[in-house]
């Protein structure tokens, strides 16, 4: 009985410590050639919250759509979209 509640107790306690992965954003630019497209977009990132990560992520994203990545802006959290949704337009949270 002892050896259960003691397993028990210990399951818990790592589930609680463990912190829930918060969601990461990132905000970029990007373009096309002939013509010259530019555009502004945000888009969420998975993995690492950095512009290393996002970087990597979106440069992938964004070549199977036809698009260059220029460069990544900042990474944010979701206390961050808001403000970014009327600038990015079409491209928020497309890519």
């Amino acid at each position: 009985m002892k050896t259960t509640a003691l397993i028990c107790l210990t399951a818990a306690t790592l589930a609680l410590s463990s912190p829930a992965q918060a969601a990461c954003f990132a905000d970029y630019k990007a373009k096309q050639d002939n013509p010259l497209k530019l555009h502004y977009g945000v888009a969420e990132v998975r993995g690492d919250c950095t512009k290393a990560n996002a970087t990597q992520e979106l440069r992938l994203r964004l070549t199977q759509g036809g698009w260059v990545l220029l460069n990544v802006l900042s990474v944010f959290d979701s206390s961050g979209l808001q403000e970014r949704q009327s600038d990015a337009g079409q491209f928020y949270l497309r890519y």
